[in-house]
């Protein structure tokens, strides 16, 4: 059974940083491509980010130059840098990983962005 844990939400004002993190547990070989989604409220869930097992990243335009996705493979771990926040990014924020043939999904964490 994979499970996928989540951590790093919360408030932050205007211009901020928060830093998300998932990790991943379970009984697996490896894992390939790595994502995170956000959905706000009313919205559609929208895709943020996602990097390769080979490292290749890519972004939503939104966030492009203020948002780093990275990966650590020894630790089965995904994470999101985001700075200069915006309100616009608040959002519930899901990792999402692709290991074997299936897609797992974190439960969420809230990130607010508010002065």
């Amino acid at each position: 059974q994979v499970q996928l844990v989540e951590s790093g939400g919360g408030l932050v004002h205007p211009g901020g940083s928060l830093r998300l993190s998932c990790a991943a547990s379970g009984i697996f070989f490896s894992i390939n491509t790595m994502r995170w989604y956000r959905q706000a409220p009313g919205k559609q869930r929208e895709l943020v980010a996602s990097i390769t097992s080979g490292g290749s990243t890519n972004y939503v335009a939104s966030v492009k130059g203020r948002f780093a996705i990275s990966r650590d493979d020894a630790k089965n771990a995904v994470s999101l840098q985001m700075d200069s926040l915006k309100p616009e990014d608040t959002a519930v924020y899901y990792c999402n990983m692709n290991i074997g043939l299936r897609d797992y999904w974190g439960q969420g964490t809230q990130v607010t962005v508010s002065s």
